[in-house]
Parts: structure tokens; C-alpha cells; sequence
């Protein structure tokens, strides 16, 4: 989950906040001497080579390097770890990078990726599966939260709300999810859904009884990996004028993760609602890991209208690379509008991206600003990209932290703790997206039109003690994570 940076904070290429992983057309890049940049290109990862500049001494070499220059937490970097005691370049990240992540201030959010996947995701959303996000809150079934519109899952008849009961490379082997799970734990489920490579064929028996749109049980589809492009704004409900309980109207978008793509439907979203006069809405960004700043601070500078010039973020770096700070202001636009409330819906894998731009708006709405649903992921840093080409290497370096126009940016534990209102309430997945029969949409809606009174289970700040807040359980990411699936814990 993460955010990353521009050419002009670091003098190189571009920023981005991700789950685990800008502001620019593509995520910021710094190249290894005597190597060019790369453009985004979805052509598949070459395979690096094995000796050279590419060897795992020469790659060790080089991490250490960056870190120590880069690293936003440099007191926290244990350079006493051995290279020669790692097997992987990934595993001797971890090292560099443990007692950071005991302190969660990194956890897990600097890392190596592919530059060919993170390009091609980042350009277009193009990542290779099933184009289906999971769930694993059952042991008796997979649960899909969402699928994407022509991609192979929802082709097949799976959407949300549908459960995955059993797996198999055949129809006749197939296996259920309970004795994969009883067996192997969420591991087995990994394997049993297998490697993210186009071609790769499984088969589902699939539960649809349970959706509110309805559906029956027990049929068994075969569904095969293909390349994709996601919808970053779903066509279906991503953007929506909705009507609460008491009549009054709302905005409702739902932004799936930030790339460029998103831009064009963002604006049409926001030039509906300027045009029929709404100023009350509810950002969705459940499961939202984050993305590009760009991205970011467009989404901001729609909800900024009226805000000219005021302080959107502050990007700040390690104070060796204090001249890479940068100050955002607003930047209204002629689809932006002037919000009187807003509800941000979020859960645990709300991160980053998603928090900056929810984080931005209490300064200048105050009660007027509220979490719904759970407990954000906490990530008030970004990344830095720098890049060995020749051997496909992205490093993902957490070196800066994003702070509010009142220098509010220590989140680390979610912005449950911080929004002025969080309205604690359930998802109910088996309901659409888009639509008021789902919770934390009716949630947002009460307190849209009604303020914190109306929530059904409102906390306000000054209540809510640390441990009353419910803990954020690991993203779900399988061990040969792609770009796309590091953005979007539980893509599969």
C-alpha cells in the first residue's frame, strides 16, 4: 500500500503513496548509474540476468546503498545485518528494515517489485488473473468483496457476494475451501488458486444464494488467468447521486485504487454533482491501498472547491533530503465542488493514498468530516521508486511522510484515532456497492444528512482510547505478490 513522489520533490522522476509499495504519470523512478528510465510498457518482465551488475552481492550492495541515503527512518536501518546470510535480495530488505517495522513505521512498505508490472499497472491498471478481490474472514469459503468489469471472474458469473467453496485444477478435483483451509491455513488457498500466469486454468463450485441480488448455489464454472485492465472507478456503481433515509440527496463515488486511469471518471463523477448542486459526499475507498499522488491530489482539489491556495498536504523527507519538502495547496477545478460534509467509508485495507486524501479535510470541515466502517490500515508515508534496469529492479524506499494543513500526519495506528467522527459499523458483503442496502453506504447517509447524532455508532475523538480500536490483521498477499496485488491486498 503506499504513495510515491514527483520529479521536482526528488529531481529524478515521480512520487506515490501505496500499501505497500506519486504524483506524475508514472511512479517515481530513480535510475541505476549507467541505466535509462523506463516507460510504462505492459510487456511482460524479462528474466534478469544471472551474473554482473545482477548478481545478489552486486543487488545487496546497491539496496544498502539507497536505504542509507533515502530512508526516512535512518536511525531505524540495521546495517549490522549480513548480506551473506540472505538467500534473496527480498529477504535481506527485511533485515535492513526489521526494527522499522517493530516500531510500525514500515511495515513491510519498502520492498522489491517488477519496473515491467508496476509500469504497466500504473499506466493502464493491466495486471494478469482473475480480476476478482477476496476475502478470507470464512473457513468454510472464499468470500469476493468485488470483480472487475471484463475480466475473467466476473465473465464467469462471479461478483460480490459470491462465495468460492471449493477449488480445483479439474471438475473432478475439486477440493473444498474448509479442508484446504483445516489442512494448509491460507496458504493452501494461495496454491490452490495458483500463479498469477495467463493460461492458468481453475476450477470454482460457486455459492450465489446469499447475494442480495440473488442467485443459487452448487455451480461449478472453470475459470482461466487472463492480462486485464481494472476499472479504477467501476462503471456499474462507481459513481452514484443517492438518496438517504430522510429524503436528501448525496454524492457517492468509489475509487478502487489510484492510477491514471482514474482520472477521466473522477471528472465526470464531480462534474455530475457540481451540476445538480450536491455538497454532501461519501468517498468509498474500502480496500483502497493507494496509488499515485497525482491521483491523490486530483481527488483532493474535487473535493477542494472553495479552498484555493489553502494547504491540501506537506510531504515531508528524512532532514538530509529536506530540500525534496513540498507544500500542495488546492487547486480547484471547474468540476470541483465545496462540500459541507463528507464520509470517507474505509476498513483495514484503507491505506495510504486513500488516508492522505481523508486525512486533508478535517482542517477545514472538522465534525463535518467522517470515518464510516473500520479502522483505516495506517500508512502516513510514501515511497520513492529507484531503479536497476537491467535486472527489472524496482526499490520502493519509504522516504517521506504526508501531514494535514494542521500537521497532523502520525496515523500510524489508522486514522480512526484522528478523524473528528468515526461511525464504527459493519460491511455486509453480500450486498451491492453503489447502493443503500449496504451498511456503510446507509451509514454515510445518516451522518451526511444528520451530522455525528445520526450515526448509528458514533465515537468522537476525545472517546475513543487506542485499545478500543480494532487491530489491523495483515494484508493479504501471497508470497510471489505482483505490482497490482501489493496496491490491491486480496487481488487475485
Amino acid at each position: 500500500m503506499g504513495l510515491r513522489t514527483s520529479a521536482s520533490l526528488v529531481g529524478i522522476a515521480v512520487l506515490a503513496l501505496v500499501s505497500c509499495g506519486g504524483d506524475g504519470s508514472s511512479p517515481n523512478i530513480v535510475s541505476a548509474p549507467g541505466s535509462e528510465t523506463p516507460t510504462p510498457t505492459p510487456t511482460p518482465t524479462p528474466t534478469p540476468p544471472t551474473g554482473g551488475t545482477c548478481s545478489l552481492s552486486s543487488r545487496q550492495a546497491w539496496v544498502l546503498e539507497e536505504l542509507r541515503e533515502w530512508y526516512l527512518f535512518p536511525e531505524l536501518l540495521n546495517e549490522s545485518a549480513d548480506p551473506a546470510d540472505y538467500a534473496t535480495l527480498e529477504t535481506y530488505i527485511d533485515a535492513l528494515t526489521a526494527p522499522a517495522r517493530a516500531a510500525s513505521r514500515d511495515r513491510g512498505f519498502t520492498y522489491l517489485t517488477s519496473i515491467e508490472q508496476e509500469n504497466a499497472y500504473y499506466a493502464s491498471g493491466e495486471t494478469a488473473g482473475f480480476g476478482m478481490r477476496v476475502d478470507f474472514s470464512r473457513s468454510d469459503a472464499i468470500v469476493i468483496t468485488d470483480a472487475f468489469e471484463g475480466a475473467p471472474a466476473f465473465e464467469a458469473g462471479i461478483d460480490r457476494g459470491t462465495l468460492i467453496t471449493a477449488i480445483g485444477r479439474s471438475s473432478s478435483s475439486l477440493r473444498q475451501v474448509s479442508d484446504i483451509i483445516a489442512d494448509q491455513g491460507i496458504a493452501g488457498v494461495y496454491d490452490a488458486l495458483g500463479p498469477s500466469t495467463p493460461g492458468t486454468t481453475r476450477y470454482f463450485r460457486l455459492d450465489n444464494s446469499q447475494r442480495l441480488a440473488g442467485g443459487a448455489a452448487g455451480e461449478v464454472v472453470a475459470v482461466t488467468k487472463q492480462n486485464y485492465e481494472i476499472p479504477p472507478v467501476s462503471p456499474r456503481f462507481g459513481s452514484e447521486i443517492l438518496t438517504a433515509a430522510d429524503g436528501s440527496r448525496f454524492g457517492y463515488v468509489h475509487l478502487r485504487t489510484f492510477i491514471d486511469t482514474a482520472e477521466a471518471p473522477l471528472l465526470e463523477a464531480f462534474a455530475e454533482f457540481e451540476e445538480q448542486g450536491i455538497d454532501r459526499v461519501a468517498v468509498d475507498v474500502r480496500s483502497n491501498g493507494g496509488g499515485l499522488v497525482a491521483v491523490g491530489e486530483l481527488f483532493g482539489d474535487l473535493l477542494g472547491g472553495g479552498k484555493a491556495g489553502e494547504v491540501f498536504t506537506r510531504i515531508t523527507f528524512r532532514p538530509s533530503k529536506s530540500s525534496s519538502n513540498e507544500v500542495r495547496r488546492f487547486l480547484p477545478l471547474m468540476q470541483s465542488i465545496e462540500p459541507t460534509r463528507i464520509a470517507f467509508l474505509g476498513n483495514e485495507r484503507t491505506a495510504s493514498a486513500s488516508e492522505m486524501v481523508a486525512n486533508a479535510m478535517p482542517p477545514y470541515l472538522g465534525a463535518d468530516s467522517a470515518l464510516i466502517g473500520a479502522n483505516t490500515y495506517g500508512k502516513p508515508v510514501g515511497q520513492i521508486a529507484v531503479d536497476r534496469a537491467d535486472c527489472d529492479d524496482r526499490l520502493r524506499i519509504v522516504a517521506f511522510q504526508v501531514e494535514n494543513a494542521d500537521a497532523e500526519g502520525e496515523y500510524f495506528e489508522g486514522l480512526a484515532e484522528t478523524m473528528p467522527v468515526f461511525c464504527p459499523i459493519g460491511e455486509n458483503p453480500f450486498a451491492p456497492l453503489g447502493s443503500t442496502q449496504e451498511p456503510l453506504i446507509a451509514e454515510a447517509g445518516r451522518f451526511l444528512s444528520g451530522g455525528q447524532a445520526a450515526c448509528t455508532g458514533s465515537l468522537a475523538a476525545a472517546a475513543r482510547a487506542p485499545q478500543s480500536l480494532t487491530l489491523n490483521p495483515p494484508a493479504v498477499l501471497p508470497p510471489d505478490a505482483t505490482a497490482a496485488q501489493r496496491e490491491m491486498p486480496g487481488l487475485f
